[in-house]
């Protein structure tokens, strides 16, 4: 909590603060209470707000983001940045921690209550989709009664698995990078794999047996929303639609300025080669990802309605993205 925050409200060069003796106070005191003063100066950038940022280390986030976070052009706030893997940055939303965040689709489902869904920075599109990978050839019904390792429970991954109705054996969750070694080891039949799984999962041996997307895409004829952006209601519509503008500007600039973020994602893209990085901005950044337009919102608001009937529960009666009545 010391160090959350701080970072809740600080940008950059972050003050300094002290600890106490975690035994007892000093004099026996039962309450201490630390304050951090800053000197009002009508320039001092400090004026402006900062909102928490949650976003995740995939290039296709850091790729959008990098010029936002780095101030490459002018905003009217700035951003104490959150980098985490998407089932952690859904778990900070439904408590409401982070002014705004990346989300997964199943994830937006419980928290529209408190957030609004912003029309950029989303990643939508078609051949984008998770895909569900096996060891070895198994036959139908051990497909049926399989053990499958999935990327988190409230991931888009596992929402769609369950949409299918084709996979009703035991799940186990871990971490997104962790399903294919999990598959591999033996230590279950299936597997789940999202983000840049889908350019690597054949050259480790490992056989496709569904690709979500294309499951998707032809039952629906819609695009497949993955994860989207969501702001805090209680930013207010107008600080809500500048981040919206601002993330739009920040993805303008890295189109038009690639090297500027390069080192930025590279930092961030763990071991992954500069091909598989390429290919995942590639597949998860396109259009959609400037704006969702009439096409994205009507498939997102598709998959909020199935997540919400997967998981038993209702819909607010609230506009679900930012600037619609």
């Amino acid at each position: 909590m010391v160090n959350e925050v701080p970072a809740s409200c600080f940008s950059g060069a972050f003050p300094a603060r002290s600890c106490v003796q975690v035994a007892r106070l000093p004099k026996d005191a039962l309450v201490e209470i630390e304050a951090i003063a800053l000197k009002y100066d009508a320039e001092n950038s400090m004026t402006r707000p900062v909102y928490s940022l949650g976003i995740s280390p995939c290039p296709n986030d850091t790729y959008i983001f990098e010029a936002l976070i780095h101030g490459r052009f002018p905003a009217s706030f700035d951003t104490s940045v959150h980098i985490a893997d998407v089932e952690e940055l859904n778990a900070m939303a439904r408590q409401g921690r982070l002014a705004v965040t990346k989300l997964s689709m199943a994830a937006a489902a419980h928290i529209l209550d408190r957030y609004v869904l912003l029309n950029s920075g989303a990643a939508l599109g078609r051949g984008c989709g998770p895909l569900v990978v096996s060891h070895r050839e198994l036959s139908d019904e051990e497909r049926r009664t399989a053990r499958i390792a999935i990327p988190g429970r409230m991931t888009t991954a596992n929402l769609l698995l369950s949409l299918t109705g084709r996979f009703p054996g035991p799940r186990a969750e871990m971490i997104f990078d962790q399903v294919m070694p999990a598959v591999e080891r033996g230590e279950t039949e299936l597997g789940v794999i999202i983000h840049e799984g889908r350019f690597t999962y054949a050259g480790r041996g490992l056989r496709l047996v569904l690709d979500l997307g294309r499951w998707w895409e032809e039952d629906t004829g819609m695009p497949l929303p993955l994860g989207v952006i969501a702001a805090r209601r209680d930013l207010g519509m107008e600080a809500i639609l500048q981040v919206e503008e601002a993330i739009r500007q920040s993805l303008l600039h890295a189109r038009a300025h690639p090297e500027d973020g390069r080192a930025f994602i590279r930092s961030h893209a763990q071991e992954m080669d500069e091909t598989v990085m390429a290919s995942h901005i590639a597949t998860f950044v396109n259009d959609y990802s400037l704006d969702l337009g009439q096409d994205g919102r009507k498939a997102m608001e598709t998959l909020l309605e199935a997540a919400a009937k997967e998981a038993g529960i209702s819909l607010p009666s609230l506009p679900f993205f930012a600037g619609r009545a």
